[in-house]
């Protein structure tokens, strides 16, 4: 629990009453490798904490070819965001890449909070706004960069996550073909 507290003091300053009344609302949830947090179809009434883990959000088209659109390790937040925020059936699966420990904060507890403690507003305002400005990011670097600067721009911004996830699915988040990632790596070997 002190891991997330650190996470949440590097934006606002928590009283102790404060930390004790924002962890009494966060539930432990542990995931084995492979399984789903997420489907299509399900309610999504809670955003996850990483404490321990990595997970993977996706998509599958009607020809169920899987698309990549977010990764997730310690120290980051997951969910299907769209259909938490307007409470709509989930779209995506999130997936446990590994073994995860995560901590889940029930939206209805989470508007109770930011009434009772405003600055969490402030704090979740400025984690997705984070979210918004890097999803730009990428779908700018993605209109105009190649493949081979747009993994140099993936391995400078998340160095964890290249040793953490399989080829195929670095390939895929970053638009690219499996065996062109891999021309890509020789390269810069």
């Amino acid at each position: 629990m002190i891991q997330i507290l650190e996470h949440v003091e590097k934006v606002i300053p928590l009283s102790d009453k404060e930390k004790e009344e924002f962890l009494s609302i966060l539930q432990k949830v542990s995931l084995k490798k492979k399984s789903y947090l997420i489907q299509p179809g399900e309610q999504v009434n809670s955003e996850y904490y990483v404490v321990k883990g990595s997970l993977m959000a996706f998509y599958l088209d009607e020809n169920d070819q899987q698309h990549m659109i977010q990764f997730s390790i310690e120290d980051w937040w997951i969910s299907d965001f769209e259909a938490f925020f307007k409470e709509e059936p989930a779209q995506l699966y999130v997936q446990a890449n590994e073994d995860c420990e995560l901590l889940a904060i029930d939206k209805t507890a989470l508007e109770t909070l930011y009434q009772r403690i405003p600055a969490f507003e402030r704090f979740f305002r400025i984690k997705t706004t984070g979210v918004f400005v890097s999803l730009r990011q990428r779908i700018l670097s993605s209109l105009r960069k190649n493949g081979k600067e747009r993994y140099m721009e993936f391995c400078a911004q998340y160095p964890l996550m290249e040793k953490r996830f399989p080829n195929y699915q670095i390939a895929n988040y970053l638009g690219l073909k499996p065996e062109s990632l891999s021309r890509i790596r020789k390269e810069l070997a």
